[in-house]
């Protein structure tokens, strides 16, 4: 009996887990991919990407 209730909790943790990872994979509020990690919220695309334009602007020679 006892045996059947410790399986029976960790399987209500297994699933647990996972809804928990699901619902962060599709509540993600912050921006970025899927996993939900927060790495890409981080990141911001729109300003690296002007400097590369502008680095790229400042390399080209003026002809």
């Amino acid at each position: 009996m006892v045996q059947q209730i410790i399986i029976l909790l960790l399987f209500i943790v297994a699933v647990a887990y996972m809804v928990r990872m699901l619902y962060r994979t599709f509540s993600s509020k912050a921006e970025g991919c899927a996993k939900s990690c927060g790495a890409c919220g981080g990141i911001d695309f729109k300003k690296i990407e002007q400097e590369m334009e502008r680095r790229k602007k400042a390399a080209l020679p003026n002809v």
